[in-house]
This record gives C-alpha cells, sequence and structure tokens, in this order.
C-alpha cells in the first residue's frame, strides 16, 4: 500500500516537472532498503532501458545526489569525470546526454530521487533545475503529510480518555493538518487530510466530560472556519493563525466571527467547546 502510494506521488511530480521545463525526460524511484533506489516510474522515455535500474548509494549521477543529499547535474553524462559510470549503457541506451538528479529527503532521510534529462549535452538551465527541485519537494510534502496520516491514526486508535497529554498531542495535529490541507495540490490526498482531520474530531465524542455531539444542535461551519478555530483551538492568536494558514489578519478574524455567530457563541473560548461539543474539533 505504501509503495503504491510513493509510486503516485513519484508519478505527479515527474508529470508536473516536465510539464514544467519542456524537458523530454523525467524519470525517478523511491529507496526502499538503505543503500538502493529502483526507478520505477518513467515519463517521456522512449525505450525500457532505465526500468527497474538499481542504483546504488554512491555510484552514478543519482548514486551521488543521494550520497550528497543535495542535488547534481551533469551537462554530458558520458563524458562527465566527478560520477562514477556503472549504469551508462542503459543511459546510452535511451539517448540521455544532460541529466539533473534531485534526492527526495524526508525527515533528513533520503526516501527516493527523481530526474530530469535531455537528449543533447547542453547545460540543463536554471529554470529547468529549479523545477526539478521543485519537484523533489512536492514528493516530499506529500510523504510528509502521508506519514503524518499514518501516525494520527495509529493515535485514533490508542486509549487516550483520562489522559489529557494525549488529547492535547491529537487537538494539536489536527491543528498542523488543517494548515497543511489547503496547500495541497492532489484533490484526492487533500480529501484524505480533510476525512483523518474528521476522525480526529469525532475521536473526541467520548471524552470524559464531552456530551455526545449527536445532542447538540448541528451547525455547519465551512472548512476556513474550521480551520481558523483549529488554530485559536491550539492558542494562536488572529496573527499567528494568518500566518499558519497563509491568510490576511482580517481575513481570518471574519472568518472567526462567522463562526462565532453559527456556534451561538460570544467568545473565542466559547467558540472552541462548542465547536468541540459539535464535534467539529478535538
Amino acid at each position: 500500500m505504501i509503495e503504491a502510494i510513493e509510486a503516485v506521488e513519484m508519478r505527479a511530480a515527474l508529470l508536473t516537472l516536465r510539464r514544467a521545463t519542456g524537458l523530454p525526460v523525467a524519470f525517478g524511484g523511491m529507496l526502499h532498503d538503505t543503500r538502493q533506489v529502483r526507478i520505477a516510474e518513467l515519463n517521456g522515455t522512449a525505450t525500457g532501458a532505465l526500468r527497474g535500474l538499481a542504483i546504488c548509494v554512491g555510484n552514478g549521477l543519482g548514486g551521488k545526489s543521494i550520497a550528497l543529499q543535495r542535488p547534481c547535474a551533469v551537462t554530458d553524462y558520458r563524458q562527465a569525470r566527478h560520477i562514477t559510470h556503472e549504469y551508462d549503457a542503459a543511459v546510452a541506451a535511451e539517448g540521455l546526454r544532460s541529466v539533473v538528479a534531485v534526492p527526495v529527503i524526508v525527515r533528513r532521510r533520503v526516501r527516493g530521487v527523481l530526474y530530469g534529462a535531455l537528449r543533447d549535452p547542453a547545460p540543463m538551465g536554471e529554470r529547468a533545475f529549479d523545477a526539478a527541485v521543485a519537484a523533489a519537494r512536492d514528493v516530499e510534502q506529500a510523504l510528509v503529510v502521508r506519514d503524518e496520516v499514518q501516525r494520527l491514526l495509529a493515535v485514533t486508535r490508542e486509549p487516550v480518555y483520562g489522559r489529557p497529554e494525549a488529547w492535547e498531542e491529537v487537538r494539536e495535529a489536527h491543528s498542523e493538518l488543517r494548515a497543511l490541507a489547503p496547500r495541497i495540490v492532489d484533490a484526492g490526498l487533500r480529501g484524505e487530510l480533510h476525512a483523518v482531520c474528521g476522525r480526529l474530531a469525532g475521536a473526541g465524542g467520548g471524552e470524559p466530560g464531552r456530551r455526545d455531539h449527536r445532542e447538540q444542535r448541528a451547525v455547519t461551519l465551512t472548512p476556513r472556519e474550521v480551520d481558523v478555530l483549529s488554530c485559536v483551538a491550539a492558542g494562536s492568536t488572529n496573527a499567528a493563525a494568518a500566518e499558519r494558514l497563509g491568510l490576511r489578519p482580517e481575513t481570518v478574524k471574519g472568518y472567526l466571527r462567522a463562526a462565532m455567530r453559527k456556534l451561538g457563541a460570544h467568545t473565542r473560548l466559547e467558540a472552541v467547546v462548542a465547536a468541540r461539543r459539535a464535534g467539529l474539533l478535538p
């Protein structure tokens, strides 16, 4: 399941890279042990020479990028003097010359590598280089979010009642995920995040001292109103919530006022309490 998810993220990044730069070829793969990346995703290739290629740490351009944990590029792969040449045959079969490799790094650990390539021995150009780095960052962000989703799903399966510190962790995580969701381009991943947030919010229904949210007056808040309330519940000021959500402070105030009105609350604290009772916040 995890490998399938990672493949989807890599595939999307390669497509984005080619569209953003016009590079004819992009490919990549994920690291599934500590020493090796297997090239599994190809976009724009003319042959299958690169598919399944096992890139060892330190070998070739990609292996060098993994070892150094930074982007590396060569103008002419076959003539490059600062990389090893174990993979020349596959690169030549695909007709690649100018290549950039960018590691995918999550929490200081390399999780994969992404390549962009030209079939001519010409400088890659700053625009293409920056786009390759941005595409790798997209994969990194998606993996961070998915890792957090898995962690939070595990948290919701644990008994947290009677453990206030555990509830605070759930609430802080809920706030962080709500803030992350609008930045995710992939609609499916964004929906998955919102679903997890809903599970976290609903998990509080059995918390001691909280009445069953089904007994509360039905309240419907917009996603942004919930985002703002989630930040407020985590202790953020309007200015801090605005920075976290990428909004203006005046916009945050407007969402907060609207949420308070719908919840029948007169203060920020009353709004948070009412949202929790309604099952909108954990």
